[in-house]
């Protein structure tokens, strides 16, 4: 602050460029499947045991048992890690992944591991003494993404529903099933009458992927979230590829489109709905 004013009054910078010490990384642990295109993913962090030891420092706002809603950023934590050198920050940034256990809800955390071994990013770890190769648009074009896509085990997925009660409320003249804590007491029926509301965190399960879900002619939604766009009607003849709606979920905008050309029947979307994963959309007709 004091040098801020000093600039302002026209005086030099009281001192120089800081020595280079050390090197260090970030990593974010965001809720995101990186075996299913990176979709968010809420859902409930059933263990969150992060790691710990020299050059490992956490900034974290959840914990076990918090649940992590759609309407919210994805960004559970920030991981960071300090070395002498890059080498070592890379080493014990292996390490601390390893460790790093978040259970019941898909993270970044497979892809952070993957990435850390990658001889592209972690050349002098496995033995080059070039550069590292990375550039801005790697993920999408080299990176070779062999993670498997999040898959909630049968213990989580007990635990969530022994722990919520589905009600009906109506929003927008629409009724909607809305899944809610046990805490919050059981109410048979709602009427939410312009109220927004709040869709069930699910976790996501192997097969999503970045597009949308097919099955034979029915489009089916991929990730839990919210229709912000529909961009078809009933009955209107589409293409392979044409935009059909968009989601958004944990300020993520994802579209979904035509899995294949045909006509748009049993459209069940509408703008402001949530959708669950797997949640039918239309089907298109030959």
């Amino acid at each position: 602050m004091r040098e801020m004013f000093r600039i302002a009054d026209g005086e030099e910078l009281g001192y120089g460029d800081p020595e280079l010490r050390g090197h260090s990384f970030e990593f974010r642990i965001n809720g995101e499947d990186p075996g299913g295109g990176f979709l968010p993913a809420p859902g409930t962090v059933t263990l969150f045991a992060p790691p710990s030891g020299p050059g490992v420092r956490l900034d974290a706002g959840v914990e076990s048992g918090s649940v992590i809603g759609p309407a919210w950023d994805s960004l559970l934590a920030k991981l960071i890690i300090t070395g002498r050198t890059r080498k070592e920050a890379l080493q014990r940034a292996a390490r601390a992944l390893e460790e790093f256990k978040v259970e019941g809800m898909a993270t970044a955390v497979p892809f952070h591991r993957a990435v850390v071994k990658d001889p592209a990013f972690a050349p002098e770890v496995h033995g080059g003494d070039g550069p590292f190769t990375v550039h801005t648009r790697w993920i999408e074009t080299e990176f070779v993404n062999e993670i498997e896509p999040f898959t909630a085990s049968a213990a989580d997925t007990q635990d969530e529903d022994s722990d919520r009660e589905t009600v009906v409320v109506e929003v927008g003249g629409q009724r909607l099933e809305v899944t809610l804590p046990t805490s919050l007491g059981r109410v048979p029926e709602l009427s939410l009458v312009g109220a927004a509301a709040a869709p069930r965190p699910r976790r996501r399960s192997a097969g999503g992927g970045a597009g949308a879900g097919v099955s034979g002619d029915t489009l089916t939604s991929p990730m839990q979230g919210t229709v912000v766009k529909v961009a078809v009607a009933e009955g209107q003849r589409v293409e392979q590829g044409e935009l059909v709606v968009v989601l958004e979920a944990m300020k993520m905008e994802q579209p979904l489109t035509a899995h294949k050309s045909g006509t748009v029947t049993g459209l069940a979307a509408t703008a402001g709905q949530a959708l669950s994963s797997g949640a039918a959309v239309c089907d298109i007709k030959d």
